[in-house]
């Protein structure tokens, strides 16, 4: 497997040359950004973060929890209370509330960590500085036989540099 690197210098650019190189066949692709970009995140077709499903479950985890906590300290703790309910939903919804943030924050964080840090992405060793400040990058993962028709579709969008990285 060989990488190619195209450098482009606008965001329109890159997700032109995004969308070619998926249109040739081509499913492999990272692209750098300065900034964050609709059309570019649009042109990769990714779809949204797992690590939000860690906020789900714990925002869930939490709500239960809350509500479940204080109706079996309300029945655990025998008062006389006059005809009223024991488990009076209103004023347990406080509770329930700050461990739907509680365990939703914690979870989240704690998923952030497994997939950034436990299960990183490889580094490439594509990226440079000037990714960070001007220059839009485009990285294809292809076959060695490949890389002439991706260096020749990437100089079509107008990539100002190409490299091959690996072959």
């Amino acid at each position: 497997m060989a990488t190619v690197l195209g450098v482009l210098s606008s965001p329109g650019a890159t997700s032109g040359a995004i969308g070619l190189l998926k249109s040739s066949g081509f499913a492999d692709i990272e692209a750098y950004s300065p900034v964050p970009s609709h059309e570019i995140e649009a042109a990769i077709g990714r779809g949204p973060s797992r690590v939000r499903a860690y906020t789900l479950i714990g925002g869930l985890t939490g709500v239960t929890l809350g509500y479940l906590m204080t109706i079996w300290m309300s029945y655990n703790w025998a008062m006389v209370i006059g005809g009223k309910p024991f488990a009076s939903i209103p004023p347990y919804t406080i509770i329930a509330f700050e461990l739907t943030i509680l365990f939703g924050v914690l979870l989240t964080v704690g998923g952030f960590l497994l997939h950034g840090m436990v299960f990183p992405k490889g580094d490439s060793g594509a990226y440079r500085p000037s990714f960070s400040s001007d220059e839009f990058g485009c990285l294809v993962t292809c076959h060695s036989d490949q890389i002439p028709r991706v260096q020749e579709l990437l100089r079509r969008v107008g990539c100002t540099e190409v490299r091959v990285l690996e072959g």
